[in-house]
């Protein structure tokens, strides 16, 4: 098994840049990922939903893990790529043409056809004995249509091949309590953006935020503090946070990076669609009173 990255702290999840003509902007994207680091990020993550993925030719991938890669090794810190499907021969495929690139694979619970508990169990297990890279399963029920039990999630925590987890519940239920009760000795990422403080608050490890793009030192800031002035940073993000997901992400969050010139270019993909200028007015000024 690779060495157990420390997945602890705060990753920004990066979109994906694209130029004029439609390609891969991978200078905007280095400078994203440059920017991120210097302003007090404690990783990378790309290829996830943020970076449109699914939406990248098989090239175009690859361009992004080379960018990425390159500057997370210069940097010394953690790339977490995003690998997995709703089937698991396909998630398998997916994480060996991506592990050379990663310090653990961020794995969806299989999505849409809601497996059984044990199945998603096996799922991992099968992901993770395939490659030698440590997986981070991403739980997103609202996403996938699947949710699970503590007790499942304790399940794949105890797994060897698995790092840690992100956890994306859409709040803070009972499930979420009991697991980081548990005290699984495992990193706990909060990847709802507006949930990172009270996550951390009850023992998540860290998060992996879109909006660290954005405001990088602002979320390092809240992750590594304590008290009032992490609290007093909740409050001041979330109106961001809000607005920043006001549409489709990440169509708002690419409009406000090329605004502040950390992008050359706010264009997403189809079925993605330009946001309202009025929604871009509006993350603006919440980032601007921060």
């Amino acid at each position: 098994m690779h060495a157990m990255a420390d997945m602890r702290g705060m990753h920004a999840s990066l979109v994906t840049p694209f130029t004029r003509t439609g390609e891969v902007d991978a200078a905007s994207l280095e400078r994203l990922a440059v920017h991120c680091l210097a302003n007090g990020v404690d990783g990378l993550v790309a290829l996830g939903t943020t970076g449109e993925a699914a939406m990248l030719t098989p090239e175009e991938r690859r361009t992004v893990l080379e960018v990425c890669g390159g500057v997370a090794r210069e940097s010394g810190v953690p790339l977490i790529v995003g690998a997995g499907t709703m089937g698991t021969a396909d998630s398998i495929e997916q994480a060996r043409e991506r592990a050379a690139f990663a310090d653990a694979l961020l794995v969806v619970v299989p999505y849409y056809l809601r497996p059984s508990d044990e199945a998603v169990v096996e799922h991992f297990a099968a992901i993770g004995a395939a490659v030698d890279v440590p997986l981070l399963p991403y739980n997103i029920p609202y996403r996938t249509g699947k949710a699970l039990s503590a007790e499942t999630l304790l399940r794949i925590l105890a797994l060897d091949c698995v790092t840690g987890m992100k956890h994306c519940a859409g709040g803070i239920d009972h499930d979420t309590l009991v697991m980081l009760a548990a005290n699984p000795g495992k990193a706990i990422l909060c990847g709802d953006d507006a949930y990172i403080y009270p996550m951390l608050r009850l023992g998540a490890a860290g998060g992996i935020a879109a909006c660290a793009c954005l405001a990088p030192s602002a979320y390092a800031a809240m992750a590594r503090g304590d008290g009032t002035d992490a609290l007093k940073l909740h409050n001041a993000l979330l109106p961001m946070a809000d607005a920043l997901f006001g549409e489709p992400a990440p169509a708002v969050l690419k409009a406000c990076l090329a605004e502040v010139g950390l992008i050359d270019d706010p264009a997403v993909r189809a079925p993605l669609r330009a946001p309202r200028p009025e929604s871009v007015a509006a993350a603006m000024a919440a980032f601007q009173a921060l």
